[in-house]
Order: structure tokens, then C-alpha cells, then sequence
């Protein structure tokens, strides 16, 4: 077996799914035409979701000097991803533990969650042709522009408030029902098997509503909204949600959820975690995302595609929570300085490390050193221009806007910034600790 090469350039794909954003409005579209995909051409008439870096046969990424697939190229040569998370992750075959992307979103995505890997292996053996691979997919979104989303229940005492503030949600939901969870809801014990059981009978009933009743109710509550009337407790906040999903899709059952989910309002630099079984629909903005390598959804409601029920109520934690929760804490990056920032997630596929080289003030950092890792990264470059070094000094890589790069596990690299911009790159890693 030849060696290879420690760092090199690798080619992204592009997604055009529905909810992009168009043409050169999309940070998606504008890095896949900066690092010169070959064959991309921007069209302004066509949404540009997702840009996927790395190893999922959906869309995998090819090594850019040999046109090879990643994967491919990663088997014949091991040492690029290492022994032990070869062993962890059985990742001989070349594939990668995660899955990097940026998603640029202009519509609401579907309300959705994904499975754990028991869940996941028996889903896709019974439906292979709907989820398309056996892994689970836990997943990090960080925000590189303002960023909206919906993620994981509201504490019960907030949902409750909206069912005594909002008769239209009310009305769509069996007074039994309703009234159980209003009575769990009030009690001071921590959250326990009956909190979940009336969660979960609240949250059934919403999302299998006659769907007669759900274009009636919302067609009410959005007229009510557009005529200046929120009644007390309604937040301003998501009176706004509630009109803008309502225009993006019109009486869709994914409206009341907006009630029943935390609203979240995301500023460049911070995170979300989401695990297996919490609920989520990305609302607006775009974000760097990493998760398990799987394409794994299961779908309830914004969507044109398959809305699977039954296996999403089933297969969600219920757990109510504040949305901070899901926010996921910084630190500084090993021995580097404070221009590398850490977002770690508490699950062993994949941590995110964002580099920002800034060009002037008191700040300004020309450079900066990481020390080796014990697994494979893919970086992305999405601010400036400057050089990637590696092997004591003796190999340079140039890099800039858009540029996707492997890095093999073990090999000490400097990010150096050139330019009068900031210099800005994320690096996704794995390692067997």
C-alpha cells in the first residue's frame, strides 16, 4: 500500500432540495462556485440547500487531484484515518464516522426527528427504500448567520400556557386529553413516566388531527393574527412564526407545533445539539451542520415527502426542556489559542473546531497551530484566503473561500491567514477517546 499525501483538497456535493436558499443568496451555491466544483454553475432560478462534505454514498465527496471517491481513497490508505477509529467506528471500508455540511435555508424544513441506531437498523431493513442506511444521526447545527429553529419540546408549564391562551390549538385536541396534561402539567414533581405519557398523548393527538379541522383552526388563528389580535400570553415572537410558516405552507399541521416546541434564535457563533428522538425543524438562516454519517429522517409535517407518524411519535424521548438545553457550551481548543473555538457534543462520532484568523485591531492573528489529532478532519474555508502547513514546514496547501480539505489523523497542521479579511475555517474531527 502507497502513502498518501496527509492534507488535500477534496470535492463537495450540492443539494437542491425545495427549502434553499437561490442562486448567489445562498452561502451553499457561493462556495460550491468558489471552490470550482467541476461542472457547477450558479442559477439564479434554483435553491441551493446543502453542501455535503465527506463519505455517505448518497453524495460523496471525491479527492479533487484524482477524482477518486473519498472512501475509496481512504481504504487503500488507513493511516488517513487511523487505527483506533478504524477499530471504534469499523471504518475500514473508508467511510467516515460524520457527515459535514452547510445548509443555507430560505423555508421552514420538515418537522422531523431521527432515529436511534436500534431504531435505525430496524427501519432500514423493513424500508430501505425511505431510510436509506442503518446509523443513527445525531447532529450539531452552528450558526454562521442569524439562524431560527425549532428544537425539542417547551417545559410542560409553556405548552399548557398555550393551550389556555390559544383556543384554535385547543379545540384541535380531545378535552380528555387536554385536561390530563393540563393536570400532570401543573404538578412540582421532576418530570416522570406520567409527564412523558401526557406529552406524548398531547403531541399524538396534535399530529394526527383531521386534517379538516387543522386547515380550519389554522385558517382561524392566522386571521385572527393577521387582524392585529394575539390574545395574553401569546408571545409577539411566535405570532411572527406562526404567520410566516402559515404563508410557507398553509394549513399544514407543522403551524401548531410552534405551541408545543422551543423557538430558538441562534447568533453567528453558537450551537444547537440535537440527539436521537428530540424533535426539530430548522426555521431560517444557514449553518454549518455535522452529524452521524446517515441520512436518516423521519417527517411529520412541512413536507412533501413521506410524513411517518406513527414512527415518530413512537420513537421520540419526550423530554421537555428550555432550549438552552440544547445549546452546546464552548471551550478553547487544546493548546491552541482563543482563535480556535471547540464546540463538543456529548457523542463520540464528531466535534466541531471553528478557526477565525481576525486581520486587524487588537485581535489580529496571522496564524495558528493545531497539535496532531488521533482521527481524520474535513475543513471548510468560509471567510479569506491564506495557507494550510503541515509535515514541519515542508508541505503548503492554498486555500480559500469555499476550498474543502482533508486532514489524516495524527498530522500537526498550521492555518495561515494572507489577506486583508478575516480569516475564518470549521474543521470537523474525530477521535477514538
Amino acid at each position: 500500500m502507497s502513502s498518501s499525501q496527509a492534507v488535500f483538497k477534496i470535492l463537495p456535493t450540492t443539494q437542491q432540495y425545495d427549502w434553499g436558499k437561490t442562486g448567489k443568496n445562498s452561502k451553499v451555491a457561493q462556495f460550491a462556485s468558489a471552490s470550482q466544483i467541476p461542472g457547477f454553475k450558479i442559477d439564479e432560478g434554483s435553491p441551493y440547500a446543502e453542501l455535503w462534505m465527506g463519505t455517505h454514498p448518497k453524495s460523496p465527496s471525491h479527492v479533487r487531484s484524482s477524482n477518486q471517491v473519498l472512501s475509496e481513497h481512504l481504504a487503500q490508505h488507513s493511516e488517513l484515518i487511523g487505527t483506533p477509529i478504524i477499530e471504534k467506528f469499523d471504518a475500514a471500508n473508508g467511510n467516515l464516522p460524520f457527515l459535514f455540511k452547510v445548509l443555507s435555508i430560505e423555508k421552514v424544513l420538515s418537522i422531523q426527528t431521527h432515529p436511534d441506531k436500534k431504531t435505525a437498523e430496524a427501519l432500514h431493513a423493513q424500508f430501505p427504500d425511505i431510510y436509506k442506511d442503518p446509523n443513527h444521526k445525531p447532529e450539531m447545527a452552528l450558526a454562521i448567520t442569524p439562524f431560527q429553529a425549532l428544537c425539542g419540546f417547551r417545559p410542560l408549564p409553556e405548552i399548557a400556557a398555550y393551550l389556555n391562551s390559544t383556543p384554535e390549538l385547543k379545540s384541535l385536541l380531545p378535552p380528555p386529553i387536554v385536561d390530563e396534561f393540563l393536570k400532570i402539567s401543573n404538578s412540582t414533581t421532576p418530570a416522570g413516566p406520567e409527564e412523558k405519557a401526557a406529552l406524548k398523548n398531547l403531541f399524538a393527538s396534535l399530529m394526527m388531527a383531521d386534517e379538516t379541522a387543522i386547515k380550519t383552526k389554522s385558517g382561524a388563528l392566522v386571521a385572527r393574527y393577521k387582524s392585529g389580535e394575539a390574545y395574553h400570553g401569546e408571545d409577539p415572537d411566535v405570532v411572527k412564526l406562526v404567520l410566516t410558516l402559515d404563508k410557507q405552507f398553509p394549513g399544514d399541521i407543522g403551524i401548531f407545533c410552534a405551541y408545543v416546541l422551543n423557538y430558538v434564535h441562534l447568533r453567528p457563533g453558537e450551537a444547537i445539539f440535537l440527539g436521537a428522538g428530540e424533535p426539530h425543524a430548522y426555521v431560517s438562516g444557514e449553518c454549518i451542520e455535522c452529524m452521524a454519517n446517515s441520512d436518516n429522517v423521519i417527517r411529520a409535517g412541512f413536507t412533501p415527502k413521506l410524513r411517518d407518524i406513527p414512527n415518530l411519535v413512537s420513537g421520540l424521548t419526550y423530554n421537555a426542556t428550555p432550549p438552552s438545553n440544547h445549546v452546546v457550551n464552548t471551550e478553547r481548543f487544546r493548546n491552541a489559542s482563543s482563535a480556535s473555538t471547540l464546540y463538543d457534543p456529548p457523542i463520540p462520532e464528531f466535534s466541531v473546531v471553528r478557526v477565525k484568523l481576525s486581520s486587524e485591531g487588537d485581535k489580529k492573528k496571522d496564524s495558528e497551530i493545531h497539535p496532531p489529532l488521533g482521527g481524520p478532519s474535513i475543513v471548510i474555508v468560509t471567510e479569506g484566503h491564506g495557507k494550510v502547513r503541515w509535515n514541519s514546514d515542508a508541505d503548503t496547501l492554498d486555500i480559500g473561500l469555499g476550498d474543502v480539505f482533508f486532514i489524516g489523523a495524527a498530522t500537526q497542521v498550521e492555518f495561515i491567514s494572507e489577506g486583508d479579511s478575516d480569516f475564518v475555517l470549521y474543521r470537523a474531527f474525530v477521535e477514538a477517546v
